[in-house]
């Protein structure tokens, strides 16, 4: 059964596998799905080597990146790592210390990164030369209307552009930008996130598409976890489905064993949208990290000094919570979205992606079977 997206991307089954983990989307696009690499945190070389490493493990799959360029930041970008870690207040960095002391972990551990270069989220650009010097069949963009060099570098190189949107404005100007794909992401999602629920987002955004007189597929995205929620949003009018926080539980993910098991113990309610991890409102895992900031009194620092301070301390938490740190399992955390309701045990990406199969085809089977 052909479907708009398969044919433009090349994969079997339009279920879009977002991952920072190249093993995740290396198996995705394996079991018939198509992977994502979520490129923001790697520098150009890194991203380089893992880009090699996925064109010699996907066995001629296709796949794609997500070199995530955000279009408004607090500071210039021009200036060092260094220098923008310097206009991190002291009051913010003495809290982190004190989180890390109470934990026994030593502070330096969790100190900010800095360095000559600026952050990586500057880095957009030079992160999409080296994604088209693989065969990547996607290329997307969150944050922000994708920018016109990303948009003419798509064309020039016949790779479609995906942009990530959570209101339907946004998609017009993403439409006016020059798009090839719009993927609708409802506030249930993991990560940055609007605050509209994908059931009533993706039905109007693509009301709003045609409106406008495009013809344009729509990705839905947002607490979709199996093939029976995929359905019914193909059958409000998406091509496909994009979906993150699903992968978070399975073996082969980037996220500690810790996270995976507080992922399956967790509900639906166990989310928090929060500024505290990236300094935009992003969904995670709710955990005493977000109630000790909230505490504390401390509004969220803007993109990207809030994501260097807290991102060394998470990471710190994370390496001792799976050392047995009790005190630091209590306060990790990582993106996930509140489909985690649904996940009940760490089954391997592959299966997940053929239970997608299966549940999307028994879905639409009743749904038909309801007419008779």
């Amino acid at each position: 059964m052909p479907f708009r997206m398969t044919e433009m991307v090349g994969c079997e089954f339009p279920l879009f596998a977002f991952s920072h983990c190249r093993d995740v989307v290396a198996a995705a696009s394996r079991a018939g799905g198509f992977g994502v690499l979520g490129a923001v945190s790697y520098t150009p070389e890194q991203l380089e080597h893992e880009l090699g490493w996925i064109d010699d493990h996907v066995e001629g799959k296709p796949y794609g990146v997500d070199v995530l360029i955000p279009e408004v930041q607090a500071v210039d970008h021009s200036v060092s790592a260094d220098a923008i870690i310097a206009q991190i207040p002291s009051e913010y960095r003495d809290f982190t210390r004190t989180l890390l002391r109470e934990c026994g972990i030593a502070e330096d551990v969790g100190a900010p990164q800095g360095g000559s270069q600026a952050p990586n989220t500057s880095l957009g650009q030079e992160l999409l030369e080296v994604s088209f010097n693989h065969p990547v069949r996607l290329i997307a963009n969150a944050l922000g209307t994708a920018p016109p060099e990303m948009i003419a570098a798509g064309k020039t190189h016949g790779i479609p552009v995906a942009a990530l949107v959570g209101a339907k404005e946004h998609a017009l100007k993403q439409v006016e930008a020059g798009v090839d794909v719009i993927v609708a992401q409802g506030g249930e999602g993991g990560g940055h996130c609007g605050d509209v629920s994908t059931v009533v987002l993706v039905p109007e955004v693509i009301g709003a598409i045609e409106e406008a007189g495009a013809d344009i597929p729509v990705l839905a995205a947002g607490g979709i976890m199996n093939g029976r929620q995929m359905a019914g949003m193909m059958a409000m009018g998406a091509a496909g489905a994009w979906c993150g926080s699903v992968w978070l539980a399975s073996p082969e993910a980037e996220t500690t064993p810790v996270f995976r098991e507080k992922m399956v113990a967790a509900g639906s309610r166990d989310t928090v949208r929060s500024k505290h991890r990236t300094g935009k409102y992003s969904r995670q895992l709710k955990s005493e990290w977000h109630e000790r900031w909230e505490s504390a009194g401390l509004p969220a620092l803007p993109m990207p000094l809030m994501s260097l301070l807290a991102e060394p301390v998470l990471r710190a938490l994370d390496q001792a919570a799976v050392g047995g740190n009790a005190r630091a399992q209590a306060l990790s955390s990582y993106w996930v979205g509140q489909g985690l309701g649904l996940v009940k045990d760490q089954r391997a990406v592959g299966t997940i992606v053929q239970d997608f199969k299966q549940d999307f085809a028994a879905g639409f089977e009743a749904l038909a079977a309801s007419f008779e």
